[in-house]
């Protein structure tokens, strides 16, 4: 494993913890790495794994989950089939891609109730309505999402550690880096957004000199991956998804950010067009966010389901996707990005860069918005609204992102006046140093993630 993943950890907490009474399933979108950390900790924690790759798997093992009633001639045949030797409570049996094959993730019961052999599953679009609707979901299974890469993961890798420790000594001391080494995380930031979380893509960008060509090409891989997927398993409304998918980066690239349904059919609406949206979210391709219109109260108790942005799962899959092959390959459209000479899109890609964040963080994503009859526009806007989650002292932290070095906070103010009594701090996500004034909390982004933990 190039990379090291911090969900490695939390699989070896539920080893620890589980003393082989569950499954793990991990889930996630395609290409981040499941299969990679599975494997990992099969070849690291156990005395011997097996992987069966339902993409590949022979008959005769596909034959074998038809019965159960024999656990050790069930054993018996995955052992000669994989030429592995399987010890008890010392071996791991790794499921992957199990999408493709429900009947085995349906076994998990049985398999699990044996308590012979730790089990992790991996797969894409895993808890689709289409994949499951036949079998009987085992309730023995713990659920994990994986996310792409993150910032501090992509920092280690690019041998910044030291850096990176530098950013959370100046954060938990409330106080700027120097300048020089602001730049420096900047433009770490700036590389990171381009090219993306896909583990493929970030090694093609280290191995080859730092070449955003070569993050891209892996990324148009993933791309067709995706499409792929939508065609085969979004089947009753595959047209639907497959359009809101590619319009995402000219949903994005407007002020509102929002879903146009027109765009994509003359007399759509939301109604007619939430599955596909949610199959969207689900499948982990793209991440939701909702309108709340009233953060007094709790964000979902009033999501506006007609009010939503998508934004995609990985910013760099955002680049690919909202650039043809010919201006990212002169590299010309990175090195304007990287220069602050591409404001409209940088600011598309930069709030999309947060989603990811704090999707990341296992948060459902919410908006705010106030439109103003007498100025016939929005006089409130908030990009994200974050909370302390308690239901006691519900608090409210609003999110704005400023691409831009140059900007008011003038919605933060207006916010403020609506809601006070209900925030608890304000933050500012732009490209400059940190700064505190008063309640609000201007962060650089490449510190947002220690803020969300």
């Amino acid at each position: 494993m190039e990379i090291k993943r911090k969900i490695y950890d939390k699989i070896l907490e539920w080893k620890q913890s589980c003393n082989g009474s569950r499954a793990l399933l991990i889930e996630g979108a395609r290409r981040i790495g499941k299969s990679t950390v599975a494997e990992e900790i099969g070849r690291n924690e156990y005395k011997s794994y097996v992987l069966i790759d339902f993409n590949r798997a022979s008959k005769k093992i596909l034959e074998c989950f038809d019965d159960l009633t024999n656990l050790d001639v069930f054993y018996q045949n995955i052992a000669l089939e994989y030429n592995k030797r399987l010890y008890p409570r010392e071996s791991l049996i790794i499921f992957d891609e199990i999408q493709k094959f429900p009947k085995a993730r349906q076994a998990i019961k049985y398999l699990v109730a044996d308590g012979r052999y730790d089990f992790i599953e991996t797969g894409s679009l895993i808890s689709i309505k289409e994949n499951v609707k036949h079998i009987t979901l085992p309730s023995e299974e713990r659920k994990i999402k994986m996310y792409p890469v993150d910032f501090e993961e992509f920092m280690i890798y690019m041998n910044e550690s030291v850096l990176l420790e530098y950013i959370e000594e100046c954060y938990e001391k409330k106080q700027p880096l120097d300048q020089k080494m602001h730049a420096k995380a900047m433009r770490l930031f700036k590389e990171y957004m381009l090219v993306g979380g896909m583990p493929q893509a970030i090694v093609a960008y280290a191995k080859n000199g730092r070449s955003f060509e070569a993050a891209d090409v892996e990324k148009r891989d993933i791309l067709n991956l995706y499409r792929d997927d939508i065609k085969k398993a979004a089947k009753r409304y595959n047209s639907k998804v497959s359009a809101l998918f590619e319009n995402i980066p000219a949903y994005l690239s407007t002020h509102e950010k929002r879903v146009v349904l027109k765009e994509i059919e003359e007399r759509a609406s939301f109604d007619r067009y939430d599955e596909p949206l949610f199959w969207l979210d689900d499948s982990m391709i793209c991440n939701l966010c909702y309108k709340c219109n009233d953060p007094n109260v709790g964000f979902a108790l009033n999501k506006n389901n007609s009010a939503v942005k998508c934004y995609m799962g990985d910013t760099g899959l955002l680049v690919s996707l909202a650039f043809n092959e010919n201006e990212l390959m002169e590299e010309q459209l990175y090195k304007q990005i990287m220069n602050d000479r591409l404001s409209l899109n940088e600011g598309m890609l930069y709030e999309n860069a947060i989603a990811q964040m704090i999707a990341a963080m296992g948060r459902k994503l919410y908006f705010y918005t106030r439109y103003s009859e007498e100025k016939h526009r929005n006089d409130i806007e908030i990009d994200f609204l974050l909370s302390n989650e308690s239901k006691t002292n519900f608090r409210v932290f609003p999110v704005e992102v400023k691409s831009s070095k140059n900007y008011s906070a003038t919605s933060l103010g207006r916010f403020k006046e609506l809601f006070g009594k209900k925030i608890a701090m304000q933050y500012i996500v732009h490209p400059k140093n940190l700064a505190i004034e008063g309640d609000i909390v201007k962060l650089p982004p490449y510190m947002l993630w220690m803020m969300l933990k």
